[in-house]
């Protein structure tokens, strides 16, 4: 983990001119010969190192729920053809995973 520049057009500049420092994450597992992972982050210079792990690994835990939203809980299953029913069939179906995520928690799985 180490503070970079980054050359980017994209990125503004700081009032003196120069681009802002982000931080850069590697997961480096020890029987790898190269790091497998990546993150650039451009949280401030004081963010303890907890904090930018947990952030950078929160996009599998993001991934799995979506994908637990969408193939065990039937948010792909919408058939209906009006956004009211958009709504109540997303909402019924949240308040599933809700449910779930709760008695998982609840049981200490």
């Amino acid at each position: 983990m180490l503070r970079i520049r980054l050359a980017n057009r994209d990125i503004p500049l700081r009032d003196d001119g120069s681009l802002p420092k982000q931080w850069v994450l590697a997961e480096w597992p020890a029987t790898a010969p190269e790091p497998t992972d990546f993150w650039i982050r451009d949280y401030p210079e004081n963010t303890p190192i907890a904090t930018l792990v947990r952030i950078a690994k929160m996009r599998w835990r993001i991934e799995h729920d979506y994908r637990e939203l969408k193939h065990g809980l039937g948010l792909a299953h919408f058939e209906g053809r009006t956004g009211a029913g958009w709504n109540r069939h997303v909402t019924l179906v949240t308040a599933a995973h809700l449910f779930i995520t709760r008695t998982r928690l609840s049981c200490g799985r």
